[in-house]
């Protein structure tokens, strides 16, 4: 009997540990899930064409300032065309970053983001963006990268965010592995 129980012990211990592999793997994905539908973290929205065409523009208009970092190990230069805009909250409008390769090499980076502030994060959304696809720049090689956005009019009704006069949108660029690929 108590080898019996022993087994069954081993074996409930073997799928709960089969199972907390299978939640680390899992968690990442989730909380990147979490965080696009709820702005968690700055994280901003992901709209199609067809959301974005049922927005109402205001009157009302704010700053959006637009930061650009790189990971040291990534060889490009990497900067906003313009460090700010006034735009009208829900219409759509435009940003410009610029990349350069400034190795002899063509590299490949991803781009993460958020907003601040971060409760900020959830009325922001983004239309296009080159944040969606990995880059690669052949040596030497200049970009400008797109990003098409609004601010949802709904920031100013949120008792929260209605005093938010300014938002930043902030990238960083990571090289991407080549080698796994």
């Amino acid at each position: 009997m108590s080898a019996a129980r022993n087994i069954k012990t081993g074996i409930m211990a073997g799928a709960l540990a089969v199972s907390m592999v299978g939640v680390g793997f899992a968690a990442v994905p989730l909380y990147r899930i979490f965080c696009q539908v709820t702005g968690f973290g700055g994280t901003t929205m992901r709209v199609d064409e067809a959301q974005a065409a049922l927005v109402q523009e205001s009157a009302k208009t704010m700053v959006i300032r637009f930061d650009a970092n790189h990971r040291g190990d990534l060889p490009w230069d990497f900067k906003p065309e313009r460090p700010t805009d006034t735009v009208s909250i829900g219409a759509r409008d435009m940003a410009i970053y610029i990349a350069k390769n400034y190795s002899d090499e063509k590299v490949t980076g991803t781009a993460s983001f958020n907003v601040t502030p971060e409760i900020a994060g959830k009325y922001f959304n983004k239309i296009q963006c080159f944040c969606f696809t990995e880059q690669t720049l052949k040596p030497g090689q200049q970009v400008r990268m797109p990003v098409l956005y609004y601010v949802d009019p709904k920031i100013m009704t949120d008792p929260d965010t209605k005093d938010i006069e300014e938002i930043t949108l902030s990238y960083t660029f990571y090289p991407v592995d080549q080698s796994d690929k």
